[in-house]
């Protein structure tokens, strides 16, 4: 695929499995015996979210929703709009929310916030990609795949523009 910056990988497709796997393993663990619904957040979580489920030894119940912070900018705007709403009822049931990465913090306070008031019996959060430095609310991960600095990432289920979800691999541009 042709770039119009050099690209510099972070964590190679290979890289990337073997975390899933071990995410999986510890989220089945601690799952063992539970109702569990998993909440994908789209867009950019989808890939993650396919491949995180498949490595899942419990069975799962999967929803989708659809929110917006980040439109086409590089950084969120601090406003979250939920687009898409789940179908599951989750009252009494246990709650993984599963998204591409957080940095600021916003779009995952507000959600956990907004599944709050559907009174699952817990919720926790699983992210790909973790962004301390970013932080502007208090919230962390449950389970995170990578821990990354501040830098703008590409692949794996995270756009640049349009583009680039599929690629296999994550990566920065090396400007």
């Amino acid at each position: 695929m042709e770039f119009d910056k050099k690209p510099k990988i972070l964590f190679d497709s290979d890289k990337i499995s073997e975390r899933v796997n071990e995410l999986g393993e510890e989220i089945s663990k601690d799952y063992d015996g539970k109702d569990i619904v998993v909440i994908s957040l789209l867009r950019g979580s989808f890939v993650f979210a396919a491949d995180l489920v498949r490595a899942i030894k419990v069975p799962v119940n999967i929803d989708f929703m659809t929110t917006s912070s980040y439109e086409h900018d590089e950084v969120s705007s601090g406003l979250v709009d939920i687009i898409t709403d789940i179908r599951t009822k989750i009252e009494n049931k246990d709650v993984l929310i599963v998204d591409d990465i957080i940095d600021s913090g916003y779009t995952m306070s507000k959600v956990v916030e907004f599944i709050y008031k559907k009174k699952p019996k817990s919720i926790k959060v699983c992210v790909m990609l973790d962004k301390p430095s970013r932080r502007k609310v208090d919230i962390s991960p449950d389970y995170v795949g990578f821990s990354i600095p501040d830098v703008f990432i590409v692949g794996y289920g995270l756009n640049y523009g349009d583009y680039y979800r599929n690629i296999p691999y994550i990566f920065t541009f090396d400007d």
